[in-house]
C-alpha cells in the first residue's frame, strides 16, 4: 500500500465547491449539531484531529491533525475481518465560521472518491455538520457488495453524525 500513490479518482477537490462528478453515488448530509462558538470550537477540534472518527467506530492510523497531503489509514472491523481503507487528506477548510476537510481514497481502498467533512457555525449562532461526498465501487469485493456497500456507507454517515453531536457536547 503506498501513501504517496496518486489518488484513484481524476476529480480531486470536487467536494469543495464544485458540482459532485458524474458516476458515482453521491451523499449529502447538513445536520444540526448544536449552537454558539463553543460548541463550533469543540466539534471543530474534535473532527480535525480525528476523534469523530474514532468516535464512530473506526480506527485512524494518521501522524497528525488533519491537513493537506497527510495519509490516513481508516480501519473498521477486526481482527481478519479488518478492513483497511488508505486515504489522503485533499485539502483542510479553516475560516472562523468554517473549519474541516476532505480526503480522498488511494490505491487499496475498497472504494473511490472523496469525502468532506466540514463543521459551519451560522450567523444565528447554529453549528451545523456537512459531510458531501462521492464514491464507486473499486474493489471486487465492494462491487459485489452492492446494496450492501450502500448501506454501510450510509451507516458510517450515521454513525459520524452521532459522534459529532457527542463530540460537540450538544
Amino acid at each position: 500500500m503506498l501513501l504517496n500513490a496518486p489518488f484513484t479518482y481524476a476529480e480531486v477537490g470536487a467536494t469543495r465547491e464544485a458540482p459532485l462528478p458524474a458516476g458515482f453515488r453521491h451523499v449529502r448530509r447538513d445536520v444540526p449539531i448544536g449552537e454558539g462558538r463553543e460548541t463550533f470550537e469543540r466539534a471543530s477540534a474534535a473532527l480535525l484531529d480525528w476523534r469523530m472518527h474514532r468516535g464512530a467506530g473506526l480506527t485512524v492510523t494518521a501522524s497528525g491533525p488533519a491537513e493537506p497531503g497527510l495519509p490516513v489509514l481508516i480501519g473498521i472491523g477486526f481482527g481478519r475481518l479488518r478492513l483497511v481503507a488508505p486515504c489522503r487528506v485533499v485539502y483542510r477548510v479553516e475560516q472562523s465560521d468554517q473549519r474541516g476537510f476532505a480526503y480522498g481514497t488511494l490505491p487499496g481502498h475498497p472504494e473511490c472518491g472523496e469525502e468532506a467533512f466540514v463543521v459551519h457555525l451560522t450567523a444565528a449562532g447554529r453549528v451545523r455538520f456537512r459531510i458531501t461526498a462521492f464514491s464507486r465501487p473499486m474493489s471486487a469485493l465492494a462491487r459485489i457488495g452492492g446494496p450492501l456497500s450502500i448501506l454501510a456507507q450510509e451507516f458510517a454517515t450515521h454513525r459520524y453524525v452521532r459522534s459529532m453531536i457527542r463530540s460537540s457536547g450538544a
